[in-house]
């Protein structure tokens, strides 16, 4: 058991600055659970037979992808709040944006999911929304591309908070260097959904159908986020001077 008085270290080398849960914490978990349950109710009634509960059931992969979305931002949150700790006037303004943008983000997300496992499955699993034009499917990029790129800022923002902080949070170089590398990775988001919304109005009128999920695919390029963090981590070790 750990009696001193400083705080623990996380697995990722983090000082746990904010082990206590605070009230704005709290509060942010709460609402993202809300938006979570929204997906959940915003579907049909309770299935009455079989058949029904079959249908309804089809609509989980949609959910699952959903889930997993809402969840990167939570976990992210949840993340900042335990290495930091703050709970000042511009974290808080921060979450409550945050909080805001998830629980508009709810439907844009599960109508991109929805269509997106309808497209893939030639139409056995169901669409969330019925998309009979070319710009209903960029409508519905963009508007996906705008939330998603607003909430990676109210995060980069929060990291770019904690990098002003530093002196006062007393971080390591090892700390301001990872902190740093959380501001590229999450500028490196917005960046990404700014190229959806980009190629979503550049779709042309007669396309092969297979190039019609474009602007969606270009987020498969998150999976380079780790590999980018590990780099720009080396690079800001090397090169310590803060750059909030």
């Amino acid at each position: 058991m750990n009696t001193s008085s400083e705080p623990r270290r996380s697995p990722d080398g983090f000082l746990e600055r904010g082990v206590a849960v605070t009230r704005l914490e709290a509060f942010v978990d709460a609402a993202f659970a809300f938006a979570v349950t929204l997906m959940v109710i915003s579907l049909d009634a309770i299935p009455s037979s079989i058949p029904a509960m079959i249908d309804a059931l089809k609509g989980v992969p949609a959910f699952a992808a959903s889930f997993a979305q809402i969840m990167l931002f939570w976990s992210a949150h949840a993340t900042w709040s335990r290495r930091y700790g703050l709970d000042d006037g511009k974290s808080q303004r921060l979450s409550m944006v945050l909080v805001f943008l998830v629980l508009v983000y709810v439907y844009p997300l599960k109508i991109l999911f929805g269509n997106f496992f309808a497209w893939i499955s030639r139409g056995w699993l169901p669409a969330a929304a019925d998309l009979q034009t070319l710009d209903d499917l960029r409508g519905m990029f963009v508007i996906y591309g705008i939330a998603f790129a607003t909430m990676s800022w109210c995060v980069a923002s929060l990291y770019r908070h904690a990098l002003a902080c530093a002196d006062r949070l007393a971080l390591s170089p090892d700390e301001v260097a990872w902190t740093r590398a959380e501001v590229v990775r999450w500028h490196y988001t917005i960046a990404i959904a700014m190229l959806s919304i980009g190629l979503a109005f550049a779709l042309p009128s007669r396309i092969p159908p297979w190039m019609l999920g474009l602007p969606g695919m270009v987020y498969g390029l998150l999976g380079f986020t780790g590999l980018m963090m590990v780099r720009a981590h080396r690079k800001f070790m090397a090169d310590p001077a803060p750059r909030a």
